[in-house]
């Protein structure tokens, strides 16, 4: 006896399906240690970019003040503007990172607040 034949749209769902639950078994979980240490390289790098920044126009003021006679203004002006330029790369790093996690699906869960302060 011969086995009755599907329908493709029926074996496209059943294919799927098998894709699917294939998927979500080889999927590796990703533990809390290795979440933690990604979260900790991701905040590094916002202050690393902070500092960058305005050692980078403390530089840049320093040669200022040294080379081009600008006096003590073009120090101030080069960290200023330096630090600026950090703020500015720390926020985009930032953006960025936040629309990576949205992208990947991952919702961040929520920490309770404490509320066991002493008065």
């Amino acid at each position: 006896m011969s086995q009755p034949t599907e329908s493709r749209e029926e074996a496209i769902k059943r294919l799927t399906e098998s894709a699917s639950a294939l998927e979500a078994r080889s999927a590796a979980a990703v533990s809390h240690e290795a979440a933690g240490q990604a979260a900790a390289g991701q905040a590094w790098r916002i202050i690393a970019d902070l500092f960058g920044g305005v050692f980078v126009g403390f530089a840049l003021g320093f040669v200022g003040y040294r080379f081009l006679g600008l006096g003590a203004w073009g120090l101030i002006g080069g960290v200023l503007l330096g630090f600026a330029v950090s703020v500015w790369m720390a926020w985009r790093t930032a953006q960025r990172l936040m629309a990576e996690a949205k992208a990947s699906g991952v919702e961040p869960k929520s920490v309770p607040f404490d509320d066991d302060e002493e008065d």
